[in-house]
C-alpha cells in the first residue's frame, strides 16, 4: 500500500513538473508568459506562416534564434507552391479518411525541432484563405476533390469567388449552434484530432482558431472548446485564442475575444498593426486597458514592407517596437512581401529587442508615456517600472522631457543604436527632475535609464 500511495505521488509530482513546464499565462504578471516556470518575451520573424512546410527549418530556426527570436507562426495551410496537403489522393481524388504521411511527418518535425530550441510556436488551426477563391478549388474538403461526401450531403459550394470576409462557404459555418453539417464536422473534427495527436505532446504550443476570421464567433467557440476538451481528457492545459479581421480593436468583432476570458484565454491584436504612428499605439492601450481579467495579448503579424501595401519598412519596425513597448506579450515580425520576416533588416531589430530587453525587467514595467512631455505626435514612448528603470523609443530621433521625479538622485543612462546593435557608453544622470532626451542620431535609437 505503502509502495502504491509512493508511486501515485511521485506521479503527482511528475505532472506538476509538466504543468509548470507548459507555456502558459505568467503568474506574476498575467500580461506576459511563461515557459518552464520563467516569464518569457515573445519576439519573432519568419519567412511562411506555415513553416513546417518549408524545406530549410532547421536553418532557419537556427538563424531565429541566433537573433534572439523565440516565436513562430504555424498556420495549417497547404496552399503554397510545395506544401502538400494533409490528406492522402488516392486515383485522383483526396481521401478524408487517409491521411499524408508527407504533411505529418513535416509538422512532428517542425514540432520537435522548435521544441528542442524553445520556440513558442502559435498554432492555427483553419488557415482561412485556403478555403476560398482558388485555394478552394483545389482543397480536399471541396466536395469535387474527395470521395467521401457530394455536395448534396455535405451543403457545400463548388466555388468560392469572393473574399474570406463575405463568409460565403458553409465550411465555416458546419458548427452545431449554426448549421449542424455532421458530415463536414466528422471530417474537420477529425483533422483536429490529428492535430492534437502531435501538438498536445509538447509544452511550448499556443492555438489560435483561425485566420483572420470574419465568420459566426459560434465557430471560434466550438473548436476553441473542443481543443480545450481534448486537452482536458489528456491531462493538459491549453492555451487559445481567435484572430478577428478586422483592423478596428473596438469592431464588435473582437468583443468576442474580451468578453469571454473562460474560452479565450488569451488575445492576439494582429490586425491593429494595420495601423500607423500614434494611432497604432494608442488602440492598442485602450485595448489593454479594457482587459478583464488581465490576460496576454499577442502580436503574431505585424505588418510592414516597402514590398506591399500595409506600410513601410519603417511603419513595420516602428509597429514591433510600440508593441513591445506598450506591453503586448509577443511580437512577431509578418512573413514577406506583407512584413519583414526574418530578413536582414528584421534580424537586426530582433537582436537589439533582445538586447534592450534583456537589459529590464520589462515584465515588471508598464508603458509610461505619461512620463514624457514636450514630445510630438508618434516622437517617444516609455515603459517603465517607476522609481527603479526604464527605456524610451524614438522611432526617428528627437527630443523629449522624462519625469524622473519618482527616481531616485544617482541613475545612469545608456543609448541603444538600434539599427546597428551597439550599445553607447553610459552615463550619470541624476532624477528627482525632469530631463530632456535628445537620441544621438537619426533613425531607431532606444535609452535604458535605471
Amino acid at each position: 500500500m505503502i509502495g502504491l500511495l509512493k508511486a501515485v505521488a511521485c506521479l503527482a509530482l511528475g505532472q506538476i513538473s509538466v504543468d509548470e513546464n507548459r507555456i502558459q499565462v505568467y503568474k506574476e504578471n498575467p500580461r506576459y508568459w511563461q515557459y518552464k516556470s520563467e516569464p518569457i518575451l515573445l519576439l519573432g520573424g519568419s519567412v511562411e506562416d506555415n513553416l513546417f512546410q518549408i524545406p530549410d527549418i532547421k536553418e532557419h530556426l537556427d538563424l531565429l534564434q541566433s537573433v534572439g527570436g523565440n516565436y513562430v507562426r504555424c498556420t495549417m495551410s497547404c496552399r503554397d507552391e510545395g506544401n502538400v496537403w494533409q490528406f492522402k489522393k488516392v486515383g485522383g481524388l483526396y481521401n478524408l479518411d487517409q491521411w499524408n504521411e508527407e504533411f505529418w511527418q513535416r509538422f512532428g518535425n517542425f514540432l520537435k525541432l522548435t521544441a528542442e530550441q524553445d520556440i513558442i510556436v502559435q498554432i492555427e488551426v483553419w488557415a482561412t484563405f485556403d478555403y476560398y477563391r482558388q485555394n478552394w478549388d483545389i482543397n480536399p474538403f471541396n466536395p469535387k476533390n474527395n470521395v467521401n461526401y457530394t455536395f448534396e450531403k455535405s451543403n457545400l459550394p463548388e466555388v468560392v469567388d469572393s473574399h474570406p470576409t463575405q463568409t460565403e462557404n458553409n465550411f465555416f459555418w458546419s458548427v452545431p449552434a449554426e448549421n449542424n453539417q455532421q458530415v463536414v464536422l466528422g471530417y474537420q473534427k477529425k483533422f483536429v484530432d490529428q492535430i492534437l495527436s502531435y501538438s498536445l505532446k509538447f509544452n511550448h504550443i499556443l492555438y489560435c482558431m483561425d485566420n483572420e476570421t470574419s465568420v459566426t464567433p459560434e465557430w471560434g467557440k466550438f473548436w476553441a472548446e473542443y481543443i480545450q476538451a481534448k486537452a482536458n481528457d489528456a491531462d493538459v492545459d491549453v492555451e487559445t485564442t481567435e484572430m478577428w479581421d478586422s483592423h478596428n480593436l473596438f469592431h464588435t468583432q473582437h468583443k468576442n475575444t474580451l468578453d469571454h476570458p473562460e474560452i479565450y484565454s488569451f488575445c492576439d491584436a494582429s490586425q491593429n498593426n494595420h495601423q500607423r504612428g500614434q494611432k497604432h499605439w494608442d488602440n492598442a492601450q485602450e485595448f489593454r486597458a479594457q482587459l478583464d481579467p488581465i490576460r496576454p495579448i499577442n502580436s503574431v503579424k505585424v505588418y510592414g514592407s516597402n514590398q506591399y501595401h500595409f506600410g513601410t519598412d519603417q511603419d513595420g519596425l516602428e509597429r514591433f517596437w510600440r508593441n513591445v513597448f506598450g506591453g503586448m506579450a509577443s511580437a512577431r515580425f509578418h512573413r514577406p512581401p506583407s512584413g519583414l520576416g526574418l530578413s536582414s533588416l528584421a534580424c537586426k531589430h530582433l537582436k537589439s529587442m533582445r538586447m534592450l530587453t534583456n537589459s529590464i525587467r520589462i515584465f515588471s514595467c508598464q508603458p509610461n508615456n505619461h512620463l514624457l512631455s514636450n514630445r510630438q505626435e508618434n516622437q517617444a514612448y516609455a515603459t517603465a517600472n517607476i522609481g527603479n528603470e526604464m527605456a524610451v523609443y524614438f522611432p526617428d530621433g528627437g527630443t523629449a522631457d522624462i519625469d524622473l521625479s519618482l527616481f531616485d538622485a544617482d541613475l545612469t543612462l545608456k543609448w541603444l543604436d538600434i539599427n546597428r546593435g551597439e550599445w553607447l557608453d553610459q552615463i550619470s544622470v541624476h532624477g528627482g527632475k525632469t530631463v530632456t532626451l535628445t537620441a544621438p542620431g537619426q533613425g531607431h535609437w532606444a535609452v535604458l535609464i535605471h
